[in-house]
């Protein structure tokens, strides 16, 4: 079972390094975690947990610690957030993309699944391929979707990347460039790109994306 917790400390240089030892002195796992610094000089990390044998145990003992000020249980990322898709390309079809995924989501997350969406509408091969890339340090990804009129070159070696490295799966819009003989799956109409993105992923869906040969 994974815990998560929210933890405020004094934005100092090794108070992270104090906290991750004192869970790991607990054989406790980290499974996620992020840190971020308030406009009022406080840090706080989130930290996702499991192997806990009593988390009430666990908050007490890091509010021991000088440097933390408070710390709260949190639901997990996962819980809130869920299953992420992320949508990148040229702002039009980005658009037209996530009104077909938050669309069919909605429909999903009513019934209980958990299905968020990221968009970012951007421009060039470089910027493109490092956006694809960077989609592999992202937690919870499950879908990418490409949307744009062109796209190949170092694009291709991005996809290529995170479909081998994080199993991610990719959906193209049918454009020009090489882009798509390397996706999961080519959609012509970019709302319904959205739709099957999100069929894709969830739970309560029953659509198979390795299955599909042909373009949509």
């Amino acid at each position: 079972m994974v815990n998560a917790i929210n933890i405020k400390t004094i934005d100092k240089p090794g108070v992270l390094r104090k906290i991750t030892d004192f869970i790991a002195q607990n054989n406790i796992n980290i499974v996620y975690t992020h840190m971020h610094k308030d406009s009022i000089d406080n840090a706080h990390i989130y930290m996702e947990i499991e192997e806990v044998e009593s988390l009430d145990n666990v908050i007490n003992e890091l509010n021991n610690l000088s440097e933390v000020k408070e710390i709260s249980k949190s639901p997990s990322m996962d819980q809130v957030w869920g299953k992420r898709i992320i949508i990148i390309g040229g702002g039009a079809q980005v658009s037209q993309v996530a009104l077909g995924a938050i669309t069919e989501a909605d429909r999903h997350n009513i019934r209980g699944e958990r299905i968020s969406i990221d968009t970012i509408p951007l421009a060039g091969e470089q910027k493109l391929a490092e956006a694809v890339r960077a989609v592999g340090s992202l937690p919870r990804v499950s879908g990418l979707v490409l949307a744009g009129s062109l796209m190949g070159g170092s694009i291709v070696d991005a996809i290529d990347e995170i479909k081998e490295n994080y199993g991610v799966k990719v959906i193209s819009l049918n454009m020009v460039g090489s882009v798509r003989d390397h996706a999961d799956l080519v959609v012509t109409d970019p709302v319904q790109a959205g739709v099957m993105a999100v069929m894709a992923i969830a739970s309560t869906a029953k659509f198979d994306i390795d299955r599909v040969n042909e373009t949509l």
